[in-house]
């Protein structure tokens, strides 16, 4: 069994981590999609660079941010992901720069097509429409069939290239929001590739819990979020573009703070969350220290894994999210097939059994409950999420 996994089951060592994080008496948080803890030192770093900028205000800032420490945050930012630090712009987080990406691809032309599914977030979604509204493209709306698999989604790919022949780009997420479902991208990418198709990632939930490789992937357009998987504070994120193709995306309202030829012309100038932004050291030296991706990954798996085999075959549950490791990660959804209204079985959660969960909507598969687990969700906390659910069938 490999290190990883095996360590994905030692509750004391993840306690460990666990015990690095303040967290507020109530409720267990099974809805840790939506941001990250900072663990207590970040905390503390985030405060003391809070009262650093407060005291030194812009004399620090112009003389040693601009000019130095922000380039070493974008150097480590870049070597986090494996790509070339030239490749990367610091965003306040994956919507900002999917938007950015959005809207200054330059590759289109009036009649052109653009493909979203119904699976992508809601701001993407409107950012693509915005497309149709001010670039005279036709956007080309597509549903997964459910239940999901590994060859049903790339077929359906695959049909809609075939079928629209003016596609030029498409939104793809890495990991839905709504069912957690992880999409093959490395394969759509391929197909989109052969169409000359160009593919924009949103990569929101994916970085920090999935290993990755942009390169493998075949991807050369993607934002996403740091405050989700990673551990840093909120108002962070970045965009990737692969360096050949910087000319594709234009400098975003003719920003001209930055030269034509760096990326970071390509999104919106403006005073950022410099303290946030001085927690980054920290905050990659504390997710290495974890194990990185492939270790926090593997210990989010496997509390996923706790209940959903332990409900999969329950008459009354369905569970969303295919059970193919190549499209699982440790957000799942489930719904009570025997109860229409799914915002009240998580108010029954919470009233009766203290578990916090968010109904999500806007899939064709229709409502269902996202349960996250994370950092500080243990074992214990999976066996009670199980009887709650075997009970409330």
């Amino acid at each position: 069994m490999p290190d990883n996994t095996r360590r994905a089951r030692d509750e004391a060592f993840w306690q460990i981590f666990a015990d690095r994080y303040t967290v507020e008496p109530g409720p267990v948080n099974l809805e840790n999609g939506y941001f990250g803890r900072l663990s207590r030192t970040v905390v503390e770093e985030y405060q003391r660079n809070i009262e650093l900028i407060n005291r030194s205000n812009s004399v620090y800032v112009r003389q040693r941010f601009e000019q130095g420490d922000s380039l070493d945050i974008r150097a480590q930012l870049a070597e986090l992901v494996g790509v070339p630090a030239e490749t990367v712009a610091l965003t306040r987080n994956a919507t900002e720069g999917l938007q950015s990406l959005i809207r200054n691809y330059n590759g289109l032309k009036p009649g052109d097509q653009v493909l979203i599914s119904d699976l992508e977030y809601d701001t993407v979604k409107g950012a693509m429409r915005w497309l149709a509204r001010n670039r005279g493209v036709e956007v080309i709306e597509i549903e997964h069939t459910h239940p999901a698999s590994f060859d049903s989604l790339l077929n359906t790919y695959r049909e809609a290239f075939e079928r629209y022949p003016r596609l030029k780009l498409l939104a793809l997420t890495h990991v839905t929001h709504r069912t957690g479902l992880v999409m093959p991208v490395k394969a759509i990418a391929a197909a989109a590739r052969e169409h000359g198709i160009d593919v924009i990632l949103d990569g929101a939930h994916a970085l920090g819990q999935i290993e990755f490789n942009l390169d493998d992937l075949g991807i050369e357009f993607a934002g996403y979020n740091l405050h989700k998987w990673i551990g840093a504070p909120l108002t962070l994120g970045f965009i990737y573009i692969a360096p050949e193709r910087l000319a594709d995306i234009d400098p975003d309202m003719g920003e001209m703070h930055f030269p034509l030829d760096d990326i970071r012309a390509r999104t919106p100038y403006s005073t950022p969350n410099i303290p946030a932004l001085l927690t980054l050291p920290l905050v990659f030296e504390e997710h290495h220290a974890m194990g990185g991706s492939a270790a926090k990954g593997a210990r989010l798996n496997y509390l996923r894994n706790l209940w959903v085999r332990a409900v999969r075959e329950l008459p009354g549950i369905e569970v969303m999210t295919p059970d193919d490791p190549r499209l699982y990660c440790c957000i799942t959804s489930m719904r009570f097939t025997r109860h229409a209204d799914q915002q009240t079985m998580v108010d029954r959660l919470l009233n009766d059994y203290n578990l916090f969960t968010v109904v999500r909507s806007g899939a064709a598969c229709g409502p269902c409950i996202r349960i996250t687990p994370g950092l500080t969700t243990t074992a214990a906390h999976m066996t009670l999420l199980t009887k709650a659910l075997n009970e409330l069938r």
